[in-house]
């Protein structure tokens, strides 16, 4: 089915992706891996699937297809965020270097939170490709906060950049990045900035969403032909 499984948490954005390569000429086919639908992209290799809200359900579903997917090499969780400083605009994409699960509170033994780099060798494509591509919106490299929490009010965003040094918030990837680890695949995560984690976060995600996957859906399919020419 492809090499990538590229799991959007929600429907909306998982059928944004579809359609964006869709408008972009790419072929894609409706499959069922068990009982659940996805979209395979043959000709990029891709495999796009709902990979469910909340870090929990995110991760028995990205089990449950990597089970069934063989020669799978990459996980990418892909969505929105809400942006944790002012130096991110809506529509930008924020590549996390880590992926640090803000929620995991030890109280027994404190230590940092857990914190899952994204695979080097991808993350290294992405920046070389960033540094050579123009696109029209800004890719970010840095830290994504993950955690099953509505980020809404200032006060906490901020203190999650504080804590975290993320530069956006968002639910899922570390429960994508727990099973990527599991199976000794590569994970990345790479979230379009939908809202600016405030009072309007949930109305700016529905304005939103679409176009901004839009973006994710450019900079992925730029990816994707790059490494093609250079294999």
């Amino acid at each position: 089915m492809g090499s990538v499984l590229v799991l959007a948490p929600d429907p909306d954005e998982a059928e944004a992706l579809v359609q964006g390569f869709a408008r972009r000429g790419v072929h894609h086919e409706d499959v069922r891996m068990g009982t659940l639908r996805c979209v395979s992209l043959p000709a990029l290799e891709m495999l796009i699937a709902v990979g469910g809200n909340g870090k929990a359900q995110y991760g028995i579903q990205a089990q449950y297809l990597i089970d069934r997917c063989d020669g799978l090499e990459l996980l990418v969780c892909a969505g929105a965020a809400g942006r944790l400083t002012d130096g991110l605009q809506i529509g930008d994409i924020v590549l996390g270097t880590g992926t640090v699960e803000h929620d995991y509170k030890e109280r027994f033994n404190p230590r940092p939170s857990p914190r899952y780099d994204a695979s080097p060798g991808i993350l290294s494509e992405f920046i070389r490709l960033a540094e050579s591509m123009a696109f029209p919106f800004k890719v970010h490299f840095g830290v994504i906060a993950s955690g099953d929490e509505d980020i809404v009010d200032p006060a906490r965003a901020a203190e999650l950049r504080e804590t975290t040094n993320a530069l956006c918030v968002a639910w899922e990837g570390s429960g994508g990045a727990r099973a990527a680890r599991l199976n000794d695949i590569g994970f990345i995560e790479m979230r379009g900035i939908t809202d600016g984690a405030d009072g309007d976060a949930a109305r700016s995600f529905h304005d939103n969403v679409n176009d901004v996957m839009v973006n994710v859906v450019e900079l992925m399919m730029a990816w994707s032909l790059t490494r093609q020419s250079a294999a």
